[in-house]
């Protein structure tokens, strides 16, 4: 099967490719001094912030930068010491290294260079777009023209850069740094909570062997969040369609009744619906109680809601399908009232 190349939807001539084998010398010299080419060609404020840029990303390398990604293949060695103070006569501590800052700084110096990759790849391009417009007689933009671009022509650069910063701050590099984690020896046993090492995939293998205490949590873990996960999604789509279906069927009276009652669990929040299930299926809530009026359980007993492992999971399971179902009955019941000849 032939693949078919993929076609740049946007085509633009002012590449970072073009600029370095295209570009006159001081859009080369831009690979260097960023920013030098729009200095060069009117833009200069727009290339002293790209100067400034760079000169920064130099000068936290060189302080910070380098030493942390130089610690980053062994994740520090030097263990924290209690030396006397024989003149205030107490133990004082001294500073030693912590492999989880040193590998949280590697990770975070590593997903700074490749932004400032981009960063220096745009510069590039900005610098090469100068420098054809320029030779053309061409209008060169202003700093002040290229900001007002950030409400027309470039408004998705606009509104695509804040949200981009915090997934990379916040959902990318602890994603990185997690799973770097997971191939060091970062454990409770024997104290490796501070200084730790890389080991590979030795976790991974101690993860598939169900003999050991890792890895049989973590299949009993598994099973259990694949059940959760299965109940959680399966059971409330399919109890909300079927529960909106018959709601909606031509021989239900009382069809608004019926969605009211439905929607009005939807308008009380969650937690507060929570925190009463939760009173309620205590040892002594309303359930046990009814149950041991009626006779169905002993006078002196009540169910393990919460105790048993087993009744725990059953119980989170129901309690979701009560919380869920109303939304998705309330979902489903729209698409039957606006399309009632439609199957769902």
């Amino acid at each position: 099967m032939e693949l078919k190349k993929r076609v740049n939807e946007f085509p633009t001539p002012y590449t970072a490719m073009a600029a370095i084998r295209e570009g006159g010398m001081e859009t080369r010299l831009s690979m260097l001094v960023m920013g030098l080419g729009n200095i060069v060609h009117k833009q200069a404020v727009k290339g002293a912030l790209f100067l400034a840029a760079e000169i920064l990303y130099a000068v936290f390398m060189i302080t910070n930068g380098f030493h942390c990604l130089a610690m980053l293949p062994s994740l520090g060695s030097v263990e924290q010491e209690e030396v006397w103070n024989e003149a205030l006569q107490i133990y004082e501590y001294t500073q030693g290294d912590n492999s989880v800052l040193i590998l949280l700084y590697g990770v975070a110096e590593i997903l700074l260079s490749v932004l400032m990759f981009f960063l220096w790849r745009e510069t590039l391009k900005s610098a090469y777009q100068a420098e054809c417009l320029d030779r053309e007689g061409k209008h060169v933009n202003t700093f002040r023209e290229d900001l007002k671009t950030f409400l027309h022509e470039n408004v998705q650069k606009l509104l695509m850069t804040p949200p981009l910063v915090f997934i990379f701050g916040l959902t990318v590099l602890p994603l990185v740094f997690m799973i770097c984690m997971a191939f060091t020896n970062y454990s409770k046993i024997d104290n490796h909570l501070v200084l730790f090492d890389w080991v590979g995939l030795e976790n991974f293998r101690t993860l598939f062997d169900s003999s050991s205490i890792l890895g049989s949590t973590f299949w009993s873990v598994l099973g259990w969040t694949v059940i959760w996960a299965f109940f959680a999604t399966f059971s409330n789509y399919i109890f909300g369609m079927i529960l909106a279906m018959v709601i909606n069927r031509p021989g239900t009276k009382g069809k608004s009744f019926w969605r009211f009652c439905f929607v009005l669990s939807c308008a009380v929040p969650s937690f507060v619906s929570l925190l009463i299930m939760r009173t309620m299926l205590q040892p002594d809530g309303a359930v046990n109680v009814l149950l041991r009026s009626m006779g169905w359980i002993a006078s002196d007993s009540s169910l393990p809601f919460f105790t048993d492992p087993l009744w725990s999971k059953v119980t989170i399971i129901v309690i979701n399908i009560w919380v869920g179902v109303p939304y998705t009955h309330a979902s489903v019941n729209r698409c039957v009232t606006e399309h009632p000849g439609r199957t769902v």
